[in-house]
């Protein structure tokens, strides 16, 4: 008996430290530490092959289209008058459709003319099945949909995969806690007690940490998350030349070519007002001081070589 004891523990120490880890690719925008287990979700975790444990073998769910598990998600920057009640009204947004603040900022900036107007942006997260709809009210928002909408993303990443491996791991680790549980229950002597119960630890570790990563993936694709910028209008004045207000790409070429112009000009009141007065004060009279320097090294040069010719 003590030998059959020995062999099998010393298979499930061999076979557990050449167990092979998996990663699995991070979700884009979302933070890579699980919220329960406090595991880096950027690092895979190892799954130990008992020899002798009939649990051990792989089990592999089935997977069909309606099962595949998708994480949509979105990114906007639109115009409006009121940052600040904008930002409220997608805050009530999210509460009404079932979701909820991720996080929402408020700040100022400053137009062209030196004029302070508030800014805003603000991730929340809604049902996936809403998505669309909670795309389209916070569009609803804007005058002008054709120019107020600076830029929409929508994103979509299919993890069924990496959702369906977690599982069969999971199930897996299950079924060998229950034999090495088994097996403790059988064992007499103190060092093969101790012995089960620190591989029964570490594989009790690996099932929590593989539960958050199962929850993790699960509340991402029931909940999606919309980032949204929002700009006051004040900011984002339309270019007028004449009668013409030019849009999309030659307007934003123009606003840069004026914005060019308006940066060498100002750069060029600062050399005038500024770095010529300052180099006036300060660099000629260091010029000056060495002008004059070198002029007294000469003369004493030249006073040094008349009297080396009067004594010759």
């Amino acid at each position: 008996m003590k030998r059959i004891w020995i062999a099998l523990l010393g298979m499930v120490f061999l076979l557990s430290a050449c167990s092979p880890a998996r990663s699995f690719a991070p979700v884009p925008g979302e933070t890579q530490r699980n919220a329960i287990t406090g595991a880096d979700m950027s690092k895979g975790v190892s799954a130990p092959a008992y020899e002798g444990v009939e649990s051990a073998s792989l089990v592999v769910p089935s997977e069909s289209a309606a099962d595949r598990l998708v994480i949509r998600n979105a990114d906007l920057r639109i115009v409006v008058d009121d940052p600040v009640s904008a930002l409220d009204e997608i805050s009530q947004l999210a509460e009404k459709m079932g979701g909820f603040v991720v996080q929402s900022n408020l700040y100022k900036t400053q137009t062209e003319e030196g004029v302070e107007t508030p800014e805003a942006s603000i991730t929340i997260r809604v049902p996936a099945e809403r998505l669309n709809d909670a795309l389209a009210q916070i569009k609803s928002l804007v005058k002008d949909k054709n120019t107020d909408i600076l830029s929409e993303n929508v994103s979509g990443q299919d993890v069924t995969k990496e959702y369906t491996d977690l599982k069969s791991r999971l199930t897996n680790l299950e079924n060998t806690e229950k034999q090495l549980q088994r097996i403790m229950e059988e064992a007499t002597k103190t060092e093969d007690v101790l012995a089960v119960y620190n591989q029964l630890v570490s594989v009790r570790e690996q099932i929590e940490v593989l539960k958050g990563q199962i929850k993790y993936y699960e509340e991402s694709a029931a909940l999606s998350m919309i980032s949204v910028t929002l700009k006051a209008s004040a900011t984002v004045k339309p270019l007028t030349i004449g009668k013409w207000q030019p849009i999309g790409v030659a307007r934003d070429a123009l606003q840069a070519t004026l914005k060019t112009y308006k940066f060498l000009a100002n750069a060029a009141i600062w050399i005038v007002l500024y770095f010529i007065p300052v180099a006036v004060v300060i660099i000629l009279p260091i010029w000056l001081i060495i002008h004059g320097l070198r002029r007294l090294s000469t003369r004493k040069s030249k006073s040094s070589q008349s009297d080396e010719s009067l004594k010759g």
